[in-house]
């Protein structure tokens, strides 16, 4: 058995084989959408989660796991090796309380947890999942296991943009008469996830020409990089327009298996339909 067990939760964009492959145990966030709840990955899809989200009138509600679901898998965890150290890495707390709830869980179980905040959301989480999941499958020990995910943490980024101000205004996050201005004059906005892993709106202008010229700086930022290590492109509802930005990016670093994928429910809550993030981890 590896040294070290890794824990993550269901914001972490995976695939399912790289869960099988590297044995990482996925601890789900609950949405509740008109009053019902749904396990993010387990009950309800992405997809679905855009279904539902557009059919309702309210926006939809993001909660992290409960502590009891943490002891549950860290239980498991000491049952499968109790000599090894569990490593959960999470969800920026800037974005919503999982790691504290992961750090709160460790005092209710005898396996030896350490919570870890990625600082991070959905495929740019995933790239330090997946950095500290291939160290902790080396036979690495938790000191260097956890060493790998700072690195990777310190050199992943999230740059995304989003066109309607509608789920901005319904999280509070906005005015009702800024969002209804905004709309109005055709407002679109460009943001990063900043290094305390919060939302931060870098630009804001009228028109799809202000996407287009984000993304476009993006990527001349990405392209300063000396190695591009990953990269992954999610979306809500503008399936077309990620594919292109797929095959843009490719054209660039050809060598690199972007992963496409429909956004985690804690970033198109954030944005709503039409928004676009590109994820990339580089040095």
């Amino acid at each position: 058995m590896a040294k070290v067990q890794i824990v993550t939760d269901s914001a972490a964009k995976l695939t399912q084989a790289e869960i099988d492959q590297y044995q990482i145990k996925v601890v789900p966030l609950t949405v509740q959408i008109d009053g019902t709840i749904y396990q993010d990955g387990v009950t309800i899809s992405a997809e679905e989660f855009l279904e539902k989200m557009q059919e309702s009138d309210q926006l939809p509600q993001t909660s992290q796991p409960s502590i009891g679901a943490f002891k549950e898998v860290y239980d498991q965890c000491y049952q499968e090796d109790p000599d090894a150290a569990v490593l959960s890495l999470h969800l920026s707390s800037g974005l919503s309380g999982t790691v504290n709830a992961a750090a709160q869980a460790n005092a209710l179980t005898k396996a030896d947890v350490h919570a870890f905040d990625t600082l991070s959301a959905d495929r740019s989480e995933a790239f330090v999942v997946l950095a500290a999941a291939k160290a902790a499958q080396a036979g690495q020990s938790l000191e260097e296991v956890l060493k790998v995910a700072e690195t990777a943490r310190d050199q992943t980024y999230i740059f995304l943009s989003f066109r309607s101000l509608d789920n901005m205004v319904a999280g509070g996050r906005l005015s009702k008469t800024q969002g209804l201005i905004g709309n109005i004059l055709n407002i679109k906005v460009g943001a990063k996830v900043d290094e305390e892993g919060k939302v931060d709106v870098v630009v804001k202008g009228r028109g799809l020409k202000t996407i287009k010229a984000f993304n476009e700086s993006v990527i001349e930022q990405m392209k300063g990089y000396k190695q591009m290590k990953a990269i992954g492109v999610t979306y809500t509802g503008i399936k077309d327009e990620a594919e292109e930005m797929v095959q843009r990016l490719n054209a660039i670093w050809p060598d690199i298996d972007i992963l496409l994928s429909v956004a985690t429910p804690i970033i198109s809550t954030h944005t709503g339909m039409g928004a676009l993030a590109i994820l990339y981890e580089a040095e």
